[in-house]
């Protein structure tokens, strides 16, 4: 058995190693939704910027994040044991328990990892991360692995078009090192929740049995979400974060290579360039492929930008997640 003594670390020295995700192969457009309900491709592309999504067919949550997991791990050439801790963000686990990051830990053999779950919607990631710093900078974990996954086609009603249009499945992730002679990766950050607006984005909600011993099986509820206030929550707090967890940096707007933004709409991200005054070139996007995939979001962007090289090492990202909660978080980074 594993004993992590307590002991701090050089914050400074934590980097991202490697970065890999998982999507589910079945595919669906805007066209196959509107034999579902009353909605079209055009409607939605104007809406949201949305034009397909992936959906899972029979694969759960920690299968999502298992198949990161494992290539994470094979991109690394880390062993599963040398893992002190796994991260799992997710709002749509297998079960209320045991937690999705606990059954990773199990398929991969991880044995040496403590592992949690993190729920905080689409801000998941964001959160984790700093949650993960926190581990590390007090405790000896000196390797983290952070995975954002969903499969929210299991809390969708696929006849409201409000909301079942948005949504898709997917996973995500990244390996934290602690390089002892290293310079700093994470520079600055900012998180925030507003409980009092709890109510304009929910998902799975159970209520408690009327009266014992009446028995009352508890099922999920579906999404239900007040659009309008979850654009201008996110259109206002959003860069409000964004510049909170740049000014803890010591850096300038200016000065951020890429803006790496939750996939929720592409109204809202252009909103947000609009309101930082920053180029829309450095807001990256590819929310039309893959709808909102929630905490696995800014993950999938991630490692795309990074696939396809336009992230190089030593550049500026500001990493920033907004949901249910609701929530907002920032993280920069010097990648």
């Amino acid at each position: 058995m594993s004993v992590h003594k307590t002991r701090r670390i050089d914050l400074a020295a934590i980097k991202i190693i490697t970065s890999s995700h998982y999507l589910p192969k079945h595919q669906v457009s805007n066209d196959d939704l509107s034999h579902l309900m009353d909605t079209s491709d055009e409607w939605i592309k104007t809406r949201t910027g949305i034009e397909h999504r992936r959906i899972s067919e029979g694969e759960n949550t920690s299968d999502l994040c298992t198949a990161v997991a494992v290539e994470l791990l094979k991109k690394s050439g880390w062993s599963p044991e040398s893992i002190d801790l796994i991260i799992v963000a997710t709002m749509s686990p297998d079960y209320y328990t045991p937690a999705t990051a606990a059954i990773v830990q199990g398929k991969i053999k991880a044995k040496q990892a403590v592992a949690f779950d993190l729920s905080a919607a689409c801000s998941g990631f964001i959160y984790s991360l700093v949650v993960a710093q926190s581990f590390m900078g007090n405790m000896n974990y000196r390797r983290v692995m952070i995975i954002g996954g969903e499969v929210l086609s299991k809390v969708i009603n696929w006849h409201d078009r409000t909301s079942a249009v948005l949504f898709g499945d997917g996973a995500a992730g990244v390996l934290l090192e602690n390089e002892q002679d290293s310079t700093s990766s994470f520079l600055g950050n900012h998180l925030q929740t507003f409980g009092d607006l709890a109510a304009s984005l929910q998902a799975g909600k159970t209520l408690p049995l009327a009266s014992f011993p009446a028995y009352s099986p508890h099922n999920y509820g579906a999404f239900e979400m007040a659009g309008r206030d979850v654009y201008t929550f996110a259109t206002h707090r959003v860069p409000e974060s964004i510049i909170a967890a740049v000014k803890k940096s010591n850096l300038q707007l200016n000065q951020v290579d890429w803006f790496i933004v939750h996939q929720a709409n592409s109204r809202i991200i252009k909103q947000i360039a609009k309101r930082l005054q920053q180029p829309l070139e450095k807001f990256p996007m590819n929310i039309a492929a893959y709808g909102n995939t929630s905490a696995a979001s800014v993950p999938i962007l991630l490692d795309e930008l990074i696939d396809k090289k336009k992230i190089e090492r030593g550049q500026i990202l500001a990493l920033t997640g907004f949901g249910g909660g609701l929530t907002v978080g920032t993280q920069i980074i010097k990648y």
